[in-house]
């Protein structure tokens, strides 16, 4: 008798959650400033070619940020979509799932390049992963023993660099971009340094990194007020700032749309928003939203978002992931 009561009250709570979420007919989009700016373009192009439907809100606050508040639950309070520069981690789905939230459909929509760039004033820079872990750790080898990190010069990690101070702007743990940068940044260069305790790799010197919690606009304030700072932004991001920022060499490869796609430029990685499928027919226009992004004039080859820095992707894959989409996968 109790076993179905409490089914009876979960199947009531879910039901009033849906049916709260049926008295908002706007889009809500929260997540990664990295997709931000993309998913900010279509919302506008979607709204004038569906006037049927709202205008999407989008928001930022962050990959982590995002999907916090789309796993907070079903309804009209919550979030439809989630803008991420990285995949959900399997905690999130299960932070999702304990909250009721349980079809969660995963659009892999193109790529991005994570760059380092600083003021167009200053002299370029020729950056390897070990040449940002040995300015950015708390502790580097010296002579083979880890050591309080003892540089303050660029040019004291490598002739090569420039004279300047060491100043980074990176993004803070709220963003999928850090994720990536620890991944594929910090983590290699501390490995060619001959350092193997993941863990100290990644602890950070508090004296000259800065950790952004806000969008690359902040990032980019920041270097205004320091110009020898070091930001890290996304390609998309720099690109559209080409007159205020020099871009940084990453094992000789200039990051460009082109060697990002061909994975020449060996800091990148997909980028991603996830729809809540319980809200889908419920909040007016999701589905066509999703059909909208991954069609071939917006985010194809040639379509609006490469001309605002998005890396397409195959075309076989975004059918791919349309299809698994429509289909309930997740």
């Amino acid at each position: 008798m109790k076993i179905a009561l409490y089914a009876g009250v979960a199947a009531v709570a879910l039901t009033a959650g849906v049916a709260a979420a049926q008295a908002r007919d706007t889009i809500q989009i929260a997540g990664s400033s990295t997709v931000l700016p993309f998913a900010s373009i279509v919302a506008e192009e979607f709204g004038a070619a569906f006037p049927e439907f709202n205008t999407p809100v989008v928001g930022s606050g962050g990959t982590g940020g995002g999907l916090k508040q789309f796993c907070e639950g079903v309804g009209e309070n919550t979030i439809d979509i989630a803008n991420a520069s990285r995949a959900i981690k399997d905690s999130e789905r299960e932070a999702c799932t304990a909250a009721g939230v349980t079809d969660i459909r995963e659009i892999q929509f193109g790529f991005d390049g994570i760059v380092f760039a600083t003021s167009v004033d200053n002299d370029a820079f020729a950056l390897t992963p070990e040449f940002v872990y040995k300015a950015i750790a708390a502790q580097v080898p010296v002579d083979g023993e880890l050591t309080d990190n003892p540089y303050t010069n660029w040019s004291e990690i490598d002739a090569s660099l420039p004279d300047q101070a060491i100043r980074l702007a990176i993004p803070a743990s709220n963003h999928g971009t850090r994720e990536v940068f620890e991944e594929k940044v910090v983590l290699p260069g501390c490995e060619t340094a001959g350092v193997t305790d993941e863990d100290s790799c990644l602890v950070l010197r508090q004296d000259v990194v800065v950790e952004i919690s806000g969008d690359y606009t902040e990032t980019l304030a920041r270097l205004q007020s320091n110009p020898e700072t070091v930001g890290v932004f996304g390609l998309s991001f720099y690109d559209q700032n080409r007159d205020t920022l020099e871009v940084a060499t990453m094992d000789g490869v200039t990051p460009s749309l082109d060697t990002v796609a061909s994975g020449e430029y060996p800091v990148s990685r997909p980028l991603f928003f996830y729809v809540k499928g319980q809200h889908i027919g419920v909040i007016p226009g999701i589905e066509e939203y999703v059909q909208f992004f991954l069609s071939e004039g917006i985010s194809g080859l040639g379509g609006t978002l490469e001309g605002s820095g998005l890396i397409p992707q195959p075309a076989d894959k975004t059918a791919e992931v349309l299809a698994a989409f429509e289909a309930g996968a997740m």
